[in-house]
This record gives C-alpha cells, structure tokens and sequence, in this order.
C-alpha cells in the first residue's frame, strides 16, 4: 500500500505572501511552538509533487526525445525567448519555483528546529534536492535557510550564484545526510530518503558540476553497496514502471503520489503529457528518439527497452501505464541511472575498461551485447546514447545534454542563455526587480 507523506501538518505551513520566499504567515502557529517536527517533514516530501511535471516536461520536450504541437508550447524546441511566454510561466515555472521554496522552507523547520537528527538528515536531503533542482532549471536563484525569513530584508531575494549554492548548501546538506542517513528508508513502501539517496544525489551534483574525480567515489558507493541495501536492477526492464511497481527493487528514490491526495500542480500531470493524453502535444514522441532505437538495434538485436519506451503507432510513449495513473511514482533515482553515470565517471578519469563493464550492465538488462566501444571518446559517446534510451521520458534528456555541453550540438541552436529557463515573471514582480531575469528573457 502506498505510504504518501500526507500534509498532515498544512496548518504550520507557509503558503502565501509577496515572494515564495517571504512565506511566514501572520497569526499562524510558529516553530517555537512546536515539539514534534514530523508533520513538517511530511510537508516537505509532499511539496515536491508539483515540481516533477515541470522537471519532466523540461527533461524531454526540450530536449529530441518529445516534441510539442500547440502554441505556445512548441516554445520548448525553439531556444529563443519564446518560453517568457505567460502560459508557459504559469503553467511550468511558476509551478516548481513555488513548490519547491515551500519545501525547502518547511526543511529548514525541521533542521532548525527538530531535535531528531535522523528526521534532520531527511531535511537537509530535501533541501539539497530543491535546491539542486532549482539550479538546474533557472540557474542562479535566491537562498534561504531560515524557517522565518525576514519580511523586511530584500537582501535573500539577491540571487545567489550557481557555485556558491553548490558549495554553500547542497554539498554541506548531503555530506551532513550522508553522515547521518542509513538504508531503512529504502524499506518497501518507506520512500523516505536514505543514504544511498544521499551517495547517489551528492554523485549526481559532482557530476553536474564537472568534478568527475569527485562523484566517482559517491556513485561507486552507491553501485558497490546496491544489493546489501536490497537495491538490484529488475530483470525485466517494464517492471520498473507503472503504478503497480512504485518503490521496485531499482528505485533509490522517488517521489511518492497518490490520486487521492490533492497535488499543488495544475495541469496534466508527467505520464500524461508522455502518453499524448494532452492536447497541446497529442503525438510527444520525437522521431529521433525512434531513430535513436533504430541505431541500438543496427546490429540485428532487439534493444527490450524500445516497445516499453516508444509506441510508433500513436507517436507516444506506453512507458508509464495508464493503468492507474494518477498513482504512478515520479522516480528521482534509479540504479540504473547511477551505474551509468558511474560509467562515465570512471571514463572521464581514465579508468576506461571499468567504465566499460559498468555501461555492458545496462545493455545486458536491455537484451543488447557488450559494447563495441573501446577509446574513452568512443565509451563517452555510448554511454551519452545509453542515458538517453534508458532513461527516455523520465526528465534527464535535457538536463544531460546541458551538462556535458553538448545541448547546443545536438539540438542545433547557438545561444547558451537559453539552457536556463526563465525566472517566474510572478517573482521578479512581486519582489520590485530584486529578483532578476536571466539573459536572453
């Protein structure tokens, strides 16, 4: 049965005022009054829900894997500054921006003010995914690490810059919950965070940031400590997905949902928008991602992977049913998508073969035989269309091209300014331009 973290606790939360990091409401019960933190936490998980639509549709209508059809929304293929547009902010940037300030201020409730290190440690690793995320999609933004912002203080609405929010919040909070997390949280049903979440996001962030010295070490604890934590690779690749397989034996971690439970975003939710269930895209599925399959079966092999992910009779993906949608799981992590960036990892510091034996797993699982590759260009290369076939319709298409600086390359457009989306024009408004645009918007 699935355990959703309930917001049993909305009454403590902060919902409304200028910004969405001005949130501490007026005759509302405050921290100090409090001594059981657990409903925050819960808070904290659940507001999470809005910011994966808008993490998926980035991931894969912006990148070759999907594609709109209705105006505005073509927008996310066209790398100008067409995605100011207003329907495109209300209904994708201004959602995540929102939710994920709401979490991060409900995580630093907990941090502050709990005396349980463990509900502590699932705070910071909230935090750190916020944060992460927000970095990802609008680059530089504003930090808080207050429960209670100043209401009068302009100066936390200055964006802070990318490196600094790295260094100063995200790493600080995963190394604290690195040293605090153990592996009960990735009992079945929990889908609390854990320490191999923790391994695995501080890998991911390395990564991002080009520090491939240091992920590697993060990402090999993670692939070396999978199965004493009950984590393997399903044998069967379908089952990973659906909501009849939420929590699976491959996810790390995810974000729980339930068609019960009410969900601060609006509009057609991520497996929707992937099977062609909305009108703005009625056929997402882009023919490159088809021709993509095509290249992984050239040999005359059957890639196991292909007639989950794509359907080329309703240009569509079938990869998550519809089958009780609105109970499907956004999967943050998975093995395999740590195993591969393990892969690359190691490539990227000269241990080639071991990247090699790394990257034959996840096409072994797929029915494919070990690579041809051999040089490390040859294995990066691989691996690079290996992410994308596994992880197709999953959110990471877009953000893996912007970080190995390929996006411009694959995706044809010159621009750079436009591998970050637009600041909420409902934020640089409200706050009277401390909060700024970013270039080219």
């Amino acid at each position: 049965m699935k355990n959703i973290y309930l917001l049993l606790g909305s009454f403590l939360l902060i919902t409304a005022c200028s910004t969405d990091l001005d949130q501490f409401p007026p005759n509302r019960a405050s921290a100090g009054s409090l001594t059981n933190f657990t409903e925050v936490l819960n808070a904290a998980y659940y507001y999470q829900h809005a910011s994966v639509t808008p993490m998926a549709v980035m991931g894969d209508f912006r990148s070759d894997n999907a594609v709109m059809e209705e105006e505005p929304y073509p927008a996310f293929d066209r790398y100008n500054s067409d995605l100011l547009d207003g329907t495109l902010n209300n209904q994708f940037f201004r959602p995540i921006y929102a939710a994920l300030y709401k979490s991060i201020l409900s995580s630093n409730n907990v941090i502050t003010n709990s005396e349980d290190e463990d509900d502590i440690a699932q705070a910071k690793f909230l935090r750190a995914l916020s944060y992460f995320k927000l970095v990802q999609m609008f680059g530089d933004v504003p930090v808080n690490l207050s429960p209670e912002p100043s209401t009068t203080d302009t100066s936390i609405l200055v964006r802070r810059p990318t490196v600094d929010i790295y260094n100063d919040v995200i790493i600080p909070d995963l190394q604290d919950a690195i040293a605090t997390l153990d592996n009960t949280g990735l009992t079945f049903g929990s889908g609390r965070a854990s320490l191999l979440a923790a391994q695995g996001l501080l890998g991911k962030v390395h990564m991002h940031m080009g520090n491939f010295n240091l992920a590697q070490p993060f990402l090999g604890d993670v692939v070396n400590g999978a199965s004493g934590a009950g984590v393997m690779l399903q044998g069967n690749y379908a089952d990973i997905f659906g909501g009849l397989n939420d929590l699976n034996p491959e996810i790390i971690f995810a974000t729980q949902i339930s068609g019960s439970i009410p969900d601060e975003y609006p509009d057609s939710e991520f497996w929707e928008w992937s099977f062609g269930l909305d009108t703005k895209s009625l056929d997402p599925l882009d023919p490159s991602l088809i021709a993509a399959f095509d290249a992984s079966e050239a040999d005359g092999e059957t890639d196991l992977r292909r007639v989950v992910t794509i359907d080329e009779t309703t240009m569509a993906s079938p990869k998550f049913p519809q089958e009780g949608g609105a109970d499907h799981d956004f999967i943050e992590m998975r093995l395999a998508d740590i195993i591969l960036l393990y892969a690359e990892a190691l490539n990227e510091n000269s241990s080639t073969p071991a990247a090699i034996t790394q990257l034959n797993k996840i096409r072994n699982r797929a029915g494919l035989l070990n690579t041809n590759a051999t040089t490390q260009a040859q294995v990066r290369m691989a691996i690079a269309n290996e992410r994308r076939l596994e992880l197709a319709f999953e959110g990471h298409r877009w953000f893996d091209l912007v970080r190995t600086g390929t996006a411009t390359t694959v995706l044809g457009f010159t621009d750079t300014n436009y591998y970050l989306a637009p600041i909420p024009i409902s934020e640089i408004t409200s706050s009277f331009g401390v909060i700024t645009q970013n270039p080219g918007y």
